[in-house]
Formats: structure tokens, sequence, C-alpha cells
């Protein structure tokens, strides 16, 4: 887990001699991943101001399994920060090579089911009485209701995909042609044509 959390705290600052209200909360949630503060090897402002008020700070942070061996194994790159004012953390994340398939349940865009789908949360909302909501709880029943309707439309018309190292379902013959154009004369435009294919 990591980026820019924009606070500033003396946990990991020693520049800054405060600590902030919200760091316990951001601890306390990466604790919860299993994940603790990776202090980088190289340690400095991640930050840099952009006028003489202020000044340079770190807020960009990384957290990390502990038993990883990346933990405590990131670095700071100001060489690579701009345009941009924040420095760019770089973490080495090691891939396992054994092919691991994972699953996933959707719905095709512009397919039958999508239609299905809408079709049935609409008419369901349209059928929904809120006549009655004048209370806490029955606004709350009110939700439930709307909260099972989704779920009932969503495992009524959404089917199991699953996702490999070979899948490509949305690869045709047009990408293959506009890469390999791009490829060929280095044209930018057949760089455009190719992503906004993909």
């Amino acid at each position: 887990m990591t980026g820019d959390f924009n606070i500033r705290d003396n946990d990991w600052d020693p520049n800054y001699p405060h600590h902030s209200v919200h760091t316990e909360d951001l601890l306390t949630l990466a604790k919860s991943l299993g994940l603790d503060l990776s202090p980088p090897v190289n340690p400095g402002p991640t930050r840099f101001a952009d006028n003489l008020r202020d000044t340079n700070s770190v807020i960009d942070l990384a957290f990390i399994n502990p038993n990883n061996s990346g933990f405590g194994q990131h670095s700071l790159h100001p060489e690579l920060c701009r345009p941009s004012d924040h420095v760019p953390l770089i973490i080495k994340v090691s891939i396992n090579e054994t092919n691991i398939d994972n699953s996933f349940w959707s719905i095709s865009k512009d397919s039958e089911e999508e239609k299905d789908f809408i079709k049935a949360i609409t008419d369901s909302i349209l059928a929904l009485d809120t006549s009655n909501i004048t209370s806490k709880e029955n606004l709350e029943a009110a939700a439930q209701h709307l909260a099972d309707i989704f779920n009932e439309a969503w495992l009524s018309q959404a089917k199991k995909k699953c996702i490999t190292k070979h899948s490509k379902e949305w690869w045709n013959h047009e990408c293959t042609e506009s890469l390999n154009r791009y490829r060929n004369t280095g044209d930018i435009e057949h760089w455009r044509e190719f992503k906004s294919s993909t």
C-alpha cells in the first residue's frame, strides 16, 4: 500500500515537530491489512514545496508486509520527480513465475445480460414503495431492499470468467494491425490508434 497520504507526522519526518491526529487511523488500517510502515533506504522529503513559505515534506509512504523481502528496501528518487513535485518511490516486487488463475463475475457490456440486468433494476426501483419512509428504521429497510434488488439482479445475470496469462478477450485483428504499424513506422498516431483500441 503506497501513495500520497497527505499526512505530515514526526513518525516518518524527523524535521516535522508534530504528530497528526490521522496517524493512528492510518497505522491501524495498515495493521489490519498485515502491513507496517516501510522506511526507505535513503530517507528524505517526498514532496518539494512549490513556494518559499512552505517546507519540503514527507507525505508519500510505503506500507509493506514486514515479512516481505522488500520491506525497508524501497528507495526515493528525487532525480525523477520533475515536472511533479512528488518524489517517485521505487519498490521491487517479486513476480511469481507460476501461473495463478483468477476468476471474477462479470456482465459483458452491450450484452443481453446487461439489458436484462438494467431492466430488472429499473423495474424493481419503479415498484419500490417509498411512501412509508417516515423513520430511520423504515429508511434503512428501504435501503436494504434496494441493495437486495441490485444483488439479485447481479446474481441472475453475471457470469464467471477466468483470467489467466493467456487471457486477451479484448484483443482483436485491428489491435494487431495498429500495433504492427506503430512498431514499423514509429508514428505516434499509430500508437494513439493502438492505445484507443485497447
